[in-house]
């Protein structure tokens, strides 16, 4: 999927949490609708099948419980996308990543065949890992060790995190990956590109302390001469952007511009970011995986940050019509079809009961607002559980899309109402959290408190932007009979 992810470690963050968040957006033409949902050992498979690639997976035995985001219509599968277990771990999958023709000669990827199941996928890897991890590192061993057995058909980015450690694994042709630990007082942005940029292979063939990759990569490198830098003696490290990545003009377009936005926000100071004499630019490719940010990173700015499309460049395509040639020159991160943004969140300053967070919100980022909830409870409230293919405002999914569709063709009108929305929604669902925290009442109570509180004011914005945009239909006329 097209997507973008922000990891923030937990020195970097504003509580000590660490933070995966990512944007999953629908292919061009399509708008998925997604679910919140809590799934129970009971209702975890003991074989798991996948629609796509037809491949059959045995699970092991004594499944966790677990929050994710999956398809709300199950057409092509489950697509969990996201969520925390029982043992307080988070996984995100997938990014969609790059790769290049000399990689995929020397692995292909795992395509099913006529008579023949392909490889695993993003449709199947939350499904087939975070039910069974009870930390991060656990989370890289065992979807690595399922990439060296069955294989995937696609190339992907996915994090795994605990209260102390965020993990981030890309995958490399068909079976082979590496895995970075994200370094504790840093983020990382992700824009559908092989990211990592400097990797420590002896670390990773050792001890493993902040780096761990397929049991045969070192051979693999050398056999297929992957490793470009000029002045490389050993393979003790190198930079994966290089060997097993991309830098093509459609990147340029697509996504290089979203990792330069973000930073550009975060480390305003780093380097020269905007005009001709440009440290770093939107087309630049060597933009860091990972920056110490200039402050520490909240949720709420990574909400800005994951809706964000180029406010304040000439880039922006709400931006003034005298840019024409500029505005809209790149994807911007807030598209229009993104499906759902989940932030999980595990802090260490809670007791474990209430440790863990998820934050969602569904529709097109510059319109929606982001909702904060308890991750480990029993089960979610139904305003987010969309099972309907048909469009309808009992739905937090469908809601979030009409309102998304409305304030974008009102834009200057419905731009006020939005922002007061969601400053609303993320302020009063936050204040029931900490008060359900402090009183140790019912997570689930709490859950579906903030539930009753974001419907009222999501139905009040669909009001407001639904005046605003029928104020402005082009058969309006200025005189009536009153």
């Amino acid at each position: 999927m097209p997507c973008t992810t922000i990891l923030v470690g937990k020195n970097a963050s504003f509580d000590g949490s660490t933070i995966v968040a990512r944007n999953e957006d629908s292919m061009n033409g399509e708008f998925t609708p997604k679910r919140f949902a809590v799934v129970h050992p009971n209702e975890q498979p003991h074989v798991y099948k996948s629609v796509l690639s037809g491949l059959q997976v045995e699970l092991p035995g004594g499944p966790l419980r677990y929050t994710s985001l999956p398809n709300a219509l199950p057409d092509e599968g489950i697509w969990a996308a996201t969520g925390i277990n029982a043992a307080h771990v988070g996984m995100s999958a997938t990014e969609t990543i790059t790769s290049n023709p000399r990689v995929l000669a020397a692995d292909p990827l795992v395509h099913k065949k006529v008579d023949t199941p392909g490889g695993i996928g993003e449709e199947d890897m939350v499904t087939l890992v975070l039910p069974y991890i009870a930390s991060a590192r656990e989370g890289v061993s065992r979807l690595g060790a399922l990439l060296e057995r069955y294989g995937t058909y696609e190339m992907n980015g996915i994090a795994f995190h605990d209260a102390n450690e965020i993990w981030w694994l890309e995958t490399i042709g068909g079976h082979h990956w590496i895995a970075r630990r994200v370094p504790d007082n840093c983020y990382v942005t992700m824009p559908n590109q092989l990211g990592i940029d400097h990797f420590d292979l002896a670390d990773a063939e050792g001890a493993g302390r902040e780096y761990l990759c397929s049991a045969d990569l070192r051979t693999f490198i050398q056999t297929y001469h992957l490793n470009l830098a000029l002045e490389s003696v050993t393979l003790d490290t190198f930079n994966p952007r290089l060997a097993f990545g991309s830098a093509s003009d459609s990147d340029h377009v697509y996504n290089t511009p979203r990792a330069w936005s973000i930073q550009r926000q975060l480390n305003p100071h780093a380097c020269v970011w905007d005009g001709p004499n440009a440290d770093l630019g939107p087309e630049s490719d060597d933009i860091p995986w990972c920056r110490v940010p200039e402050h520490k990173v909240t949720i709420q700015e990574i909400k800005r940050l994951l809706s964000d499309h180029y406010q304040g460049t000439p880039y922006d395509p709400y931006g003034p019509a005298a840019l024409p040639d500029l505005r809209g020159r790149y994807r911007t991160i807030g598209i229009n079809r993104t499906s759902q943004l989940s932030a999980t969140q595990i802090r260490s300053d809670a007791s474990t009961e209430v440790s863990s967070r998820q934050w969602i919100a569904f529709g097109s980022n510059p319109f929606n607002a982001f909702v904060p909830l308890f991750a480990n409870v029993d089960e979610a409230p139904h305003y987010f559980t969309t099972t309907e293919r048909t469009v309808s405002t009992e739905s937090f999914y469908w809601t979030n899309r009409l309102i998304s569709a409305l304030a974008d063709s009102s834009y200057g009108a419905s731009l006020p109402h939005v922002e007061r929305y969601q400053d609303a929604v993320a302020a009063r669902a936050l204040s029931v959290l900490q008060d359900a925290e402090q009183s140790g009442s019912s997570r689930e109570a709490a859950n579906e408190q903030i539930a009753q509180i974001v419907r009222s004011i999501t139905d009040d914005l669909l009001d407001k932007v639904l005046f605003e945009t029928s104020m402005r239909m082009r058969n309006a006329f200025a005189r009536s009979d009153g």
